[in-house]
């Protein structure tokens, strides 16, 4: 980890929320529809080139409000989703966040305050980076659109029902959301360009999940 992702973990913990996060994900990787990972298969080509953008629509950290910000970690899963300490991750923080709210984001989503977030960052092995980048993450008509400066640029649509309404994953073994419904999707574009740590890829047509989601945990 990098001297930028400055714990406030040492602080106090008083009683009651720990963090509570209400918002959006749009998530893509380089599988073909549907995605196996969240069922616990192996990726389509063995390992996995994908994203993980959360918005936060409101949100509070140890009492530190991250209402309206973002945050992806742009992944490489080299084997089955499940493996412990396996990814590789460049986690990429919206650039309005504050200094309290860059610590705040960093202590949830690498494990420190404990609770779900803390189960799904046993997965990864090695964090490249944490960079602040200017982002737009928007959900509009049931399309999703990510864009990340110029490394991270997609635009991604649920599948739907019958009667229009959207299919949802559910009960899954994995989850980026836990304990949400996920909304199968396919990404009409998938790209990212971040030479520096090896994450290149451009796909069309591939998985892609979005998904409303709240996440608490109280300690």
């Amino acid at each position: 980890m990098t001297t930028t992702e400055q714990s406030t973990a040492a602080a106090p913990r008083t009683k009651g929320s720990v963090y509570s996060l209400q918002g959006t994900l749009l998530e893509a990787c380089s599988c073909k529809v549907l995605c196996p990972c969240w069922i616990g298969e192996d990726p389509d080509t063995g390992h996995c080139d994908a994203f993980v953008a959360y918005h936060f629509e409101k949100g509070t950290i140890k009492g530190v409000d991250v209402s309206g910000l973002s945050m992806v970690n742009v992944c490489k899963i080299p084997g089955n989703v499940l493996t412990p300490k396996s990814w590789k991750i460049l986690v990429l923080v919206d650039d309005r966040a504050t200094d309290a709210q860059f610590a705040a984001l960093q202590d949830a989503y690498f494990g420190r305050l404990g609770g779900p977030l803390a189960d799904l960052a046993q997965l990864v092995g090695e964090v490249v980076g944490v960079e602040r980048v200017p982002m737009t993450h928007e959900v509009r008509g049931g399309v999703g659109t990510l864009k990340v400066g110029d490394l991270v640029d997609s635009e991604m649509e649920p599948y739907r029902g019958p009667d229009g309404s959207t299919t949802t994953l559910r009960d899954s073994v994995f989850s980026t959301i836990p304990g949400s419904p996920a909304y199968v999707a396919k990404a009409k574009k998938n790209r990212v360009n971040i030479p520096q740590h090896g994450m290149v890829w451009s796909f069309e047509g591939r998985n892609a999940i979005q998904g409303d989601y709240v996440i608490d945990f109280s300690g």
